[in-house]
């Protein structure tokens, strides 16, 4: 099973340890990249593709770590655009 399939069935699994760069590291395996928010953005941030699709969701803070909604909001995203 390679890196990135792992990636995915830790993600279906719904961990409640799944770090911020896991999922930047997810991302960039569907061609999605973080793009830069402006000085207002707070902690909303953007994946976006060459396509222009975005991914939106707040990073989390303080610590790295995804809440359970976050977690199952990504995987409606990805199942909605067919990538999982």
């Amino acid at each position: 099973m390679s890196k990135k399939e792992k990636l995915i069935a830790r993600l279906l699994q719904k961990p409640k340890d799944l770090t911020f760069e896991e999922v930047i590291q997810l991302m960039s395996y569907f061609g999605y990249g973080l793009v830069a928010g402006g000085k207002t953005g707070g902690s909303r941030i953007a994946f976006a593709n060459a396509n222009k699709d975005y991914i939106r969701m707040h990073k989390p803070h303080p610590r790295n770590v995804l809440k359970a909604y976050q977690v199952q909001n990504l995987i409606n995203d990805l199942k909605e655009r067919d990538l999982i």
